[in-house]
């Protein structure tokens, strides 16, 4: 439902003032810290999908456990609340929550690539006959590191094993139709169907849903980078039936840079003798149980513990916690909703204000959107984020003529959205 005073259009300054004193209460701005210009001022900041802002509690979180270092010493392990050995666990809850879990099935650990390292390991089982990686095109270069990698360490070439599905010709998206064309036409030698929840440079929402039904229908398994789309639209991994799923906590999660990520296995792939989930172990995926046992042989933690190798790292997840508070106390219904409005007001006043000269390439339907928007300048490279940044707004740029705003409805405003509409107007 709109807020009263939806009617009014952002058209203006004083117009998106208005809509900010009518949705004061919907904002979290407060909450968090906004960079400055040398003057002081805030910056109109629209990259939540490259780097979160900072939670003003994060530093108290993170003296906390600096305290307890100070303090305890090794002894921080077992006491407090909650202690070292039990951090990680009190985030899988929240976690869950946003992504449509059951707590066991999620797990705070590692970086995103290395977890999708160790998805790999475990779901891509290739066979002579059943060898093929699908992936959409463009992926996030990471993403395709990692998998032609895997691909050529079991033996297999990345040219003949990894196949892409992209935009048709004179198109920038991906046609969901299309998408289930190829995994039906290459049914019979599919292993894996690799995708990412939104693609990173068009700012696509994919049916995440539909492909895992296409992918198992086929006989192959479904995994997903969730890197733009957790803590940004909606999920129900296990509602899907998602086999298995891996995140960042630096965008939209505000955890800091190169902080903690995350990661997803489906409750039916965690049976240890299911020979279609081997693990990459580690003492830390070990059973708490037995943990200390010391003993050489792997009794693995139950649930998607399972797959951590190594011990948390206390000050990355700290940050995430205090993020990840936020986020429970506004809940993912509100704040999609929110979210969908700052990106439909952003996107209506692009184009009256800026027509042709700025031309928006993420999906207008809502549901195949999340808070990005990519936008296509004709004539403007590598300089916009300096002529943007000139301008108090920060966004960025994504070759080959891509710049990237993501208006985050726990910290943007109205103001910020009207800021970058006369930034671009400036520029375009």
């Amino acid at each position: 439902m709109h807020p009263p005073g939806e009617a009014i259009i952002l058209n203006s300054v004083d117009a998106a003032r208005s809509l900010d004193d009518l949705e004061r209460l919907e904002s979290r701005r407060g909450l968090f810290c906004a960079p400055r210009d040398p003057d002081g001022g805030e910056l109109a900041y629209f990259l939540g999908n490259s780097l979160g802002l900072m939670p003003r509690s994060a530093p108290e979180a993170i003296e906390r456990e600096l305290d307890r270092w100070a303090s305890l010493g090794v002894k921080g392990h077992f006491e407090g609340d909650p202690s070292w050995l039990e951090h990680h666990r009190r985030l899988r809850t929240p976690m869950s929550r946003l992504l449509g879990a059951a707590p066991e099935e999620v797990v705070v650990m590692n970086a995103l690539t290395v977890n999708l390292h160790l998805m790999l390991a475990s779901f891509y089982r290739p066979t002579k006959t059943r060898h093929l990686i699908l992936r959409e095109s463009p992926a996030f270069p990471s993403d395709c590191y990692a998998v032609d990698s895997h691909v050529s360490l079991r033996g297999f070439d990345p040219g003949l094993s990894v196949v892409t599905v992209g935009p048709r010709a004179g198109e920038t998206l991906v046609r969901h139709e299309d998408i289930l064309g190829a995994i039906d036409e290459h049914r019979d030698r599919l292993a894996l169907v690799l995708f990412s929840g939104l693609n990173f440079a068009t700012g696509q929402r994919f049916d995440v849903g539909g492909i895992t039904s296409a992918a198992h229908e086929a006989g192959a398994m479904a995994g997903f980078d969730l890197a733009h789309s957790a803590g940004n639209t909606p999920h129900e991994l296990h509602g899907w039936g998602v086999d298995f799923a891996v995140w960042c906590t630096y965008k939209y999660l505000n955890s800091g840079p190169g902080s903690t990520g995350g990661c997803f296995v489906h409750e039916k792939h965690w049976n240890t003798g299911n020979p279609l989930a081997p693990k990459l172990a580690g003492w830390w995926g070990n059973d708490p149980a037995t943990r200390f046992v010391m003993a050489p042989s792997f009794d693995p933690a139950p649930g998607a513990e399972a797959w951590q190798c190594s011990t948390p790292a206390i000050f990355s997840t700290a940050p995430l916690s205090a993020s990840l508070k936020i986020f429970d106390d506004v809940g993912m219904p509100a704040l999609r909703e929110r979210s969908l409005r700052l990106t439909g007001r952003l996107r209506d006043a692009i184009t009256a204000r800026c027509g042709d000269r700025v031309r928006i390439i993420t999906p207008a339907d809502p549901d195949a959107h999340g808070a990005q928007l990519s936008l296509v300048i004709p004539g403007l490279g590598r300089g916009a984020p300096g002529e943007l940044d000139r301008r108090g707004v920060v966004a960025d740029f994504r070759e080959p003529n891509i710049v990237r705003v993501a208006p985050a409805p726990l910290y943007n405003t109205n103001e910020d959205l009207w800021r970058l509409v006369e930034a671009l107007d400036a520029i375009a």
